[in-house]
């Protein structure tokens, strides 16, 4: 499936991601929310750039964003909206929501996955329905992995896939009509990314919780230098882990236990990366900025806070690089692979 013509998109080095929006761990008020965008706008490059989704908070970020851009002004082109597709808000059936249960914090709503051409239009409406008045220049597939490994054999996996297939075509059209100006892909598994750019000709890809300081295996790396030679735009998410390796307790948004082989591990080596940010006076958050900024391809990263004033530091950290010695150290201790270190970090 090819794009019309690939669309060259301008984007800063960091953009807002609005899962805190949505009651991502903490409900935060909507006085609250509406400071961290704010802060977000006034901190930023201009047009400042919001990455939402149907999936944050069963809809609820997308709400939130566009109540909080209307009550400080803001005019609908003054800002650049990103929506990943293909979660729609539906009633809440139970105590909590039914897609990511013990990560959204007092929801009113569920989530379902609808990945087909008619469900991506659906998300894509209610999305601007929940924005109220703002649009989404940047589109894309959310989740389509989570989508074929919920397949219950491989001829169902093969059909879901055509499903996406046809997601894709209703987001050209859209594209083609002028109603948005760039498609992509939002996923956490890179080799359905890869999969899907093997078919579909993308604008964008967001890698989200793949290639961080933590996990940057060799095959990814090797992906990303081949979309960026193509001229596909990376935006790199999630690039804390979920928050884990800034001292959060969901790695990848699944709690941490030191009770399991897993968890253990990831305690483990967080506590040695941290005695190495001690040891080089650098915060973990830095670190893995950093890290995340120069692999091959990455042109941005899409990063949330529930503080509005980490926002500019979280800013400023994308320009401000670290020692090779600290990267050599990580090295050494196993914390990162020499491969990459000596091929990319150290110059």
């Amino acid at each position: 499936m090819e794009s019309a013509q690939k669309k060259v998109i301008q984007l800063p080095h960091v953009v807002f991601g609005t899962s805190p929006l949505g009651n991502l761990y903490v409900a935060k008020s909507d006085q609250e929310k509406c400071r961290l965008v704010e802060q977000w706008i006034a901190e930023s490059p201009q047009p400042a750039v919001f990455d939402t989704a149907g999936k944050y908070g069963a809809g609820l970020a997308l709400e939130s964003l566009g109540n909080c851009l209307r009550s400080l002004g803001v005019k609908p082109g003054g800002v650049m909206i990103s929506n990943k597709l293909g979660w729609y808000r539906i009633p809440l059936s139970g105590p909590e929501p039914t897609f990511e249960p013990g990560v959204w914090i007092n929801l009113t709503h569920d989530a379902e996955q609808r990945i087909s051409y008619q469900g991506i239009l659906d998300c894509y409406y209610q999305g601007l329905e929940l924005l109220d008045g703002y649009q989404t220049g940047l589109v894309s597939v959310h989740d389509p992995d989570e989508y074929l490994a919920a397949a219950s054999n491989e001829e169902d996996k093969a059909q879901r896939f055509e499903d996406v297939k046809e997601a894709y075509r209703a987001l050209f059209e859209l594209k083609a009509a002028g109603k948005v100006d760039a498609v992509g892909v939002g996923a956490k598994d890179w080799h359905i990314i890869k999969q899907i750019t093997d078919v579909v000709d993308l604008d964008w890809v967001m890698i989200a919780n793949s290639m961080t300081l933590h996990s940057h295996p060799a095959d990814l790396w090797a992906f990303m230098q081949e979309l960026s030679a193509k001229g596909v735009t990376i935006i790199n998410s999630a690039v804390f882990n979920g928050g884990f390796l800034t001292g959060g307790k969901h790695y990848n948004y699944k709690p941490v236990s030191a009770d399991d082989e897993h968890g253990a591990a990831l305690l483990q080596w967080r506590k040695k990366f941290f005695a190495v940010c001690e040891q080089f006076n650098i915060t973990p958050a830095h670190a893995c900025v950093q890290f995340a900024v120069q692999a091959p391809g990455v042109k941005t990263l899409a990063i949330g806070t529930t503080v509005p004033e980490k926002i500019k530091p979280n800013i400023a950290m994308v320009d401000q690089p670290v020692p090779e010695a600290f990267w050599r150290e990580l090295e050494h201790q196993g914390l990162i692979k020499a491969d990459v270190t000596t091929k990319n970090l150290i110059h």
